[in-house]
């Protein structure tokens, strides 16, 4: 193929998730490692990846199970400061065939906790893509490394090959990070915030919602001691934000006796005002949520007013679904022209909504060899996402990719005022 394949949001609709075209797809074909990729194209890169997220429990360290090429990008978390909290154990070719490498794993851990003038809270063991083909008991290796050091010992799978399976990585290490909880007398005043592992904008009105129905809320990326961490046991329901959460909701449903409550991140305020309602309802209360929509409403308006109706490209590397966003854009009066994102069954649901709206955006896989040969045969005025700067560096661009996630009304009035910021820097 001399071009970068896409689709159009109808044509993909009408050929329905069932029939997604191979290109769209990672596993079924080669994957192209691009610099649009390299955020997220591997577990264990740039931003919250399994290795950094593995060592969200305050005063835990890790022990990295893997060959010397899994492990070298590793020390680019050095530069965030967790030199001190990594450890290695590199695998080589005779321990990869004969599996010996599981009886070093305990010894190991053993030396990892001697050698610290602090006895760690947990030790996390990463393990990475060669176990899940040997088919490994993590959870047996783990007991064993309990045994020999005292120390709770929990699994982290750094396993990429499934990535697109029933569990993925960042599904599972969400549900590891919240293993060593044990129950607790439950308080009707504290509620878990569940779903990414840097804590939401201080901004967002999610906080002065709960709080204004008499519920606190409590979050791990926000505990700073072990103490702050076993106090999440606490809650009396989790509220999931993220659907990788989901898991993890379910697993302290099952052990801790915590009900869990999910809802969803949408850049339609519509659908955010009609959430807060649901949500309500389940708790029993009436968020007074007006002011935030009137406000957020505002912003849209004016935006649209300000710059007209804009073209966008939004890629995947951004705090948002793209086709949500995409499908949110469109209905404040703009168009997408093009998205570079993953489609799955969780999202099919925007893209055949965006069909109606917009049938001729063009929906294209960073993964996908193709985009080797990616030109811009469209109108575009601006990009969202890091990956969509990648493909039109010569554009006005927001990444929004922010570590602190954006949640509500406050997360349109975030993105829209970064927009306005890149536009008028172009002179817009």
């Amino acid at each position: 193929m001399t071009e970068a394949f896409y689709i159009t949001a109808a044509e993909l609709a009408a050929k329905g998730f069932e029939n997604t075209p191979d290109e769209l797809m990672s596993a079924r074909h080669l994957i192209y490692s691009s610099p649009a990729t390299l955020n997220f194209n591997s577990p264990g890169a740039k931003g919250f990846g399994v290795k950094r997220a593995g060592l969200a429990i305050p005063g835990s360290v890790m022990l990295l199970v893997a060959p010397g090429c899994c492990g070298r990008n590793t020390a680019l978390l050095n530069e965030l400061g967790y030199n001190e909290r990594f450890f290695y154990l590199l695998l080589d070719d005779t321990d990869i065939v004969t599996g010996r490498h599981l009886t070093k794993i305990p010894k190991a851990c053993k030396e990892v906790c001697d050698s610290l003038d602090y006895t760690p809270t947990a030790v996390m063991i990463c393990i990475t893509c060669v176990d899940a083909l040997l088919g490994t008991d993590m959870e047996r290796v783990c007991r064993k490394c309990e045994e020999a050091t005292n120390v709770p010992t929990l699994p982290a799978y750094m396993y990429a090959l499934t990535r697109e399976k029933r569990l993925p990585p960042m599904a599972g290490v969400r549900r590891s990070v919240y293993g060593l909880l044990k129950p607790q007398k439950r308080r009707g005043d504290r509620c878990n915030i569940l779903g990414y592992f840097a804590p939401l904008n201080d901004s967002s009105e999610l906080y002065a919602l709960l709080k204004s129905v008499g519920v606190a809320t409590q979050e791990l990326s926000r505990c700073d001691t072990i103490e702050d961490y076993h106090k999440l046991s606490q809650a009396n329901f989790d509220l999931v934000i993220n659907p990788e959460a989901r898991y993890a909701a379910q697993d302290m449903e099952k052990r801790l006796g915590i009900p869990y409550i999910e809802i969803n991140r949408f850049y339609r305020i519509d659908k955010i005002h009609n959430q807060y309602r649901l949500l309500g309802q389940a708790l029993g209360v009436e968020f007074d949520d007006a002011e935030y929509y009137e406000n957020a409403k505002q912003k849209t308006e004016s935006f649209r007013e300000r710059f007209g109706q804009l073209s966008f490209a939004i890629g995947e590397n951004v705090n948002a679904d793209s086709f949500e966003l995409a499908l949110a854009l469109t209905g404040y009066g703009h168009k997408v022209s093009e998205i570079y994102g993953t489609v799955g069954e969780r999202n099919f649901f925007f893209i055949k909504k965006l069909a109606e709206l917009s049938p001729e955006t063009r929906i294209f896989s960073n993964l996908s060899p193709t985009m080797l040969n990616y030109e811009r045969k469209t109108h575009i005025d601006i990009t969202v996402g890091s990956d969509a700067l990648y493909y039109h560096p010569d554009l006005p661009n927001v990444p929004f990719d922010e570590e602190e996630q954006p949640f509500g009304y406050d997360m349109v009035e975030k993105l829209l005022a970064q927009l306005s910021a890149a536009l008028e820097k172009e002179g817009k």
